[in-house]
């Protein structure tokens, strides 16, 4: 049976996650992080996407991405998985799958559940326990949207740009943010929107992206 199709609706935004095959391992050390944000940095260019937030785990990724096309996505995460794998492979001598099939992806709705989605993002490694505060973890845009560190992959979202017009105000606001953790029902619906690849937001927001109208 054929692939189904994916479908990105350009100018809206999209929580991706990639696993490592088999829930195991997809970074071994500092470089291998640095290799794929650089690959990132690359890809985002050539093929229209703006990362807003992102998180590399250590056996999955959280991205959060805006397409200028439909195909922006599908082909960013392509080259950036295929060429990532390859030197992995390469460099530890490895062979077979590093990646748990194609990524999953869920619109997420800018109106009450973006904003919520770069702390579902971002928190990853303080709900992991491998770090007590987000700002600890350096494989995360948490440092670049919470307190100005230059990073050339974050692309500021309007929603995180309607915080303040005063970037120190908006980073202020941001960090406030994540004094309050997401509640149960916000963390079930992000995980189970990614693990089913389903929108998450508003009824209507869910019914207007289920049937592909923009």
């Amino acid at each position: 049976m054929p692939r189904r199709v994916r479908m990105y609706l350009p100018g809206y935004t999209y929580h991706v996650v990639q696993r490592g095959n088999n829930r195991q391992a997809c970074f071994f050390d500092a470089a291998d992080y640095v290799l794929y944000l650089d690959l990132m940095r690359d890809a985002m260019h050539r093929y229209g996407v703006s990362i807003h937030a992102y998180c590399l785990m250590t056996n999955h990724i959280h991205l959060l991405l805006t397409p200028e096309t439909t195909d922006s996505i599908s082909d960013f995460s392509r080259s950036v998985g295929s060429r990532y794998a390859q030197s992995i492979n390469k460099k530890y001598l490895r062979t077979g799958s590093l990646w748990e099939g194609r990524h999953k992806s869920s619109a997420v709705d800018s109106i009450g559940y973006l904003l919520k989605c770069y702390r579902y993002i971002e928190l990853n490694p303080v709900v992991a326990d491998m770090v007590e505060q987000p700002q600890e973890y350096p494989w995360s845009s948490y440092k670049a949207n919470a307190w100005g560190d230059k990073n050339s992959l974050v692309i500021p979202h309007d929603c995180y740009l309607e915080l303040s017009r005063d970037a120190e105000s908006r980073r202020n606001n941001y960090r406030e943010l994540f004094q309050t953790s997401l509640n149960s029902e916000d963390l079930e619906a992000f995980r189970k929107a990614s693990y089913f690849s389903m929108p998450v937001g508003s009824e209507q927001f869910v019914r207007q992206m289920e049937s592909g109208d923009s």
